[in-house]
């Protein structure tokens, strides 16, 4: 991990691509709330980070990613950027009863997808106050998040 990382000020942080990094990243935000006195927004702020960080993870595994956290004015920006120039798509929601749960005996192996992913670029949107993503050149993209500090 390099980059500016003061517990009182902006995020700005490279990491590699790891599935330790949305911790990491959790962990860093959740601090620099407190130190800014917004803990209110912890809960949301950390669940969205902890999704942005591991879509950039599973877009570009063991590459350098990059997450900048920022105070504004009356809000939070997050953004966080990957190599992939592969865009996020958001899966369409639906609703789940209890009948459409089932167990799943391979849940906790390594790799295997039991087709119930998904969910956390809708997650991102609906906590969101604004959202979005823009490509960066030669590649790459920045997808990015901001919360109002009411």
């Amino acid at each position: 991990m390099s980059g500016k990382v003061e517990i009182s000020g902006e995020l700005d942080m490279c990491c590699l691509a790891a599935w330790t990094a949305p911790g990491q990243v959790r962990s860093l935000i959740e601090y620099r709330l407190a130190a800014w006195g917004l803990g209110r927004l912890v809960d949301d702020a950390v669940l969205i980070a902890g999704e942005l960080v591991a879509n950039a993870v599973a877009c570009t595994p063991e590459r350098e990613i990059r997450v900048q956290f920022a105070r504004e004015e009356a809000a939070v920006l997050l953004a966080v950027w990957d190599s992939s120039d592969a865009m996020p798509v958001v899966s369409p929601v639906k609703e789940l009863t209890l009948d459409d749960i089932e167990p799943d005996a391979r849940a906790l192996d390594d790799g295997h997808d039991d087709g119930t992913g998904g969910w956390g670029l809708p997650i991102v949107q609906a906590l969101s106050d604004e959202c979005g993503v823009w490509r960066t050149e030669p590649l790459g993209k920045w997808v990015w998040t901001r919360l109002r500090a009411r």
